[in-house]
């Protein structure tokens, strides 16, 4: 496994548990490890043993926010020419991997997440949290904004009233909150909270096919902004009617259920997914009925 800066990886059966690993620092985000996230979600794509992702904190904290070592400087893009592309938001590059990503994203928050340790989860597709977590979109009590894509993913999970109150107080509030909002799906004692990650995981790769799962999640993030539900029924026409239908895992998929066995899928997101994926430039489909 390929050693990293700022993260641990652990690979064992189809599920991949990424730690962020700065527990002195509380795992604030630094460029080190913005860069090794995103490589370490390339290596998840590119492993067909993977099925599905873990993330997590070391210590007592899941992200304690971005690294404010840069000071009073931290957020002015102007006075950050030493990165790649100083004046784009370097969460939204993240957020924008793991929208990207072909496997599951299940973040297993174990405490303080603040700021980005907040937005990151918003482009996860499963959060769970320890009853120590604590969430805070703090940003306008640093005279900032939100970022990390939060704008377009946050009012996607959380009612828009709740968010709001959230970004606009940034406050900072505990798991059964954010549970009731709508942020995360689950609140687990704090030696629970991983089993319970991986247990999800472990269903999602014992029992499914994985490219129906990539498939699936970007169905459900692309159909988040489609303005007719045609739009829906066009893409899932093209995916099931003319692609997955005639694949070997849909054989599989019915065959393993007519005779009442675990299935076999042998269909692997680096080499079978259809040619017109990703469709967001492209859509697979005539823009006439």
């Amino acid at each position: 496994m390929t050693a990293f800066e700022t993260i641990l990886l652990d690979s064992a059966d189809g599920v991949l548990t990424i730690t962020l690993n700065r527990p002195e620092k509380l795992n604030a985000l630094n460029r080190a490890m913005l860069e090794d996230l995103i490589r370490a979600i390339d290596i998840a794509d590119a492993d067909d043993a993977v099925r599905a992702v873990v993330i997590t904190g070391a210590g007592r904290a899941f992200c304690a926010g971005a690294d404010l070592s840069r000071g009073k400087d931290t957020f002015d893009g102007a006075k950050n020419a030493d990165e790649p592309d100083p004046m784009r938001d370097g969460g939204g590059r993240l957020a924008l991997r793991f929208f990207e990503a072909r496997k599951p994203l299940i973040a297993a928050c174990n405490g303080a997440a603040v700021g980005i340790g907040s937005t990151m989860q918003c482009a996860m597709d499963v959060r769970l949290a320890s009853t120590q977590a604590r969430y805070g979109f703090v940003f306008a009590r640093r005279g900032v904004v939100m970022e990390a894509c939060s704008s377009w993913f946050l009012p996607r999970i959380a009612p828009l009233a709740r968010g709001m109150e959230w970004m606009m107080t940034g406050r900072v509030f505990g798991a059964d909150e954010a549970l009731s909002g709508g942020l995360v799906s689950g609140v687990y004692a704090p030696e629970d909270l991983l089993p319970a990650a991986r247990a999800l995981a472990l269903e999602i790769s014992a029992n499914t096919s994985a490219v129906s799962v990539a498939l699936c999640r970007q169905l459900m993030l692309t159909g988040l902004t489609n303005a007719h539900p045609m739009l829906n029924h066009r893409l899932e026409s093209a995916c099931l009617r003319g692609y997955m239908g005639s694949r070997p895992d849909a054989r599989e998929g019915v065959a393993s259920f007519l005779e009442k066995r675990p299935p076999a899928f042998p269909m692997r997101v680096s080499a079978d997914m259809p040619p017109f994926y990703p469709w967001r430039e492209t859509p697979p489909y005539s823009d006439k009925e």
